[in-house]
């Protein structure tokens, strides 16, 4: 039984070895790395509009999430998950979709992929955040000069500190986005699963992407060749989508700061495949500014965190085990039913160690 199985997988311990954390994290940036040159692509041409390639694809992942859902027979979240879930569409869905796809229609994609390398920073500083932990001074003083950094890097582009694009703001404004919704969904997915947490994300963000979805379309009827298309099918399936399921798994495995270090490789690899696919001419300052970026935001990730606090700890470790219980009823039940539908792993789909 795929969906809610056996108990031995609820002993499994809600964090496993940080090698597991990162290898579904390196899969997850292979992915995404993808998601700044081809939304480049699908809004370059003028056919599709920024508003339709942001929400258009949220819809088609969320049918897709739909469909998965219903063949594995998941029971919907409950109570505090439905809020929890709306921060991570607001962050995932929503915002970096929508944001950087308006940003991309004027700024090069290995531009767009300097200022986004501050987003393990970010997600870093928002899992600390979110997890009540204590960081240390280092941590703040990296994440602060890797901002620093990657403005000063849009700065120059645009002539000096008065030439910041809009493209630059909105870029950053993704990052912000992101990072949240990565650090609350990786922390989700210890209780739901990590393809759980993204499906009812989009399926909960269906309704608003679809009437806006609908409004660009009938403002400007979206067309494009054949690789627009394509570029933009893969930002439904893929940067949506599939490659969440490895993304919220690795976050989900942890250590979440540790596994967001992975992120740090997908500017590198969305410059590259910037210049490969487009032909963009990669300049000096690009690259300068992209490895300064990267030092920082690397810092900053590897700087280890202050211990939770107490009252925090105990917190958290009661709300592991309530959903352990759950799962574990969860589980007890699902032995009686018939056996589910093929489809992706479910809740309890984590190694046996």
């Amino acid at each position: 039984m795929k969906s809610n199985s056996s108990a031995t997988r609820h002993a499994t311990p809600v964090l496993s070895t940080s090698r597991t954390g990162l290898r579904w994290g390196l899969l997850g940036v292979a992915a995404f790395s993808f998601t700044v040159p081809f939304t480049r692509v699908a809004v370059g041409g003028g056919g599709m509009s920024p508003l339709f390639v942001g929400s258009g694809r949220a819809v088609v992942a969320a049918l897709l999430a739909a469909a998965a859902l219903a063949a594995t027979g998941q029971r919907p979240p409950r109570g505090a998950h439905w809020l929890r879930l709306a921060v991570v569409a607001a962050g995932v869905v929503v915002g970096f979709p929508v944001l950087t796809s308006y940003a991309l229609t004027t700024a090069p994609a290995a531009h767009g992929a300097v200022v986004i390398a501050l987003l393990p920073a970010a997600t870093a500083v928002a899992a600390v955040l979110r997890g009540h932990e204590r960081p240390p001074a280092p941590f703040w003083a990296a994440a602060a000069v890797g901002a620093i950094a990657a403005v000063a890097f849009a700065s120059v582009r645009g002539g000096g500190p008065g030439g910041l694009h809009r493209s630059d703001l909105l870029l950053l404004g993704a990052v912000v986005a992101a990072g949240a919704g990565y650090a609350e969904g990786g922390l989700l997915a210890r209780e739901l699963g990590a393809w759980q947490t993204i499906s009812w994300a989009l399926v909960l963000s269906a309704p608003v992407m679809a009437v806006l979805a609908g409004v660009s379309m009938s403002q400007h009827p979206p067309t494009g060749t054949p690789a627009e298309w394509a570029a933009f099918a893969y930002l439904g399936a893929v940067s949506m989508f599939l490659g969440f399921f490895a993304w919220y798994r690795g976050l989900a495995a942890g250590p979440m700061a540790q596994v967001g270090q992975t992120q740090l490789v997908q500017p590198v690899m969305s410059i590259c495949w910037a210049a490969l696919l487009l032909n963009e001419r990669i300049t000096w300052p690009t690259v300068l500014g992209g490895l300064a970026v990267i030092a920082c935001a690397g810092a900053a990730v590897r700087t280890r965190p202050g211990r939770a606090a107490p009252a925090a700890t105990e917190r958290d470790a009661a709300t592991e085990r309530g959903a352990a219980t759950e799962r574990g009823a969860a589980g007890a039940r699902s032995r009686t039913a018939a056996p589910d539908t093929a489809g992706p792993p479910g809740r309890g789909d984590r190694p046996v160690r």
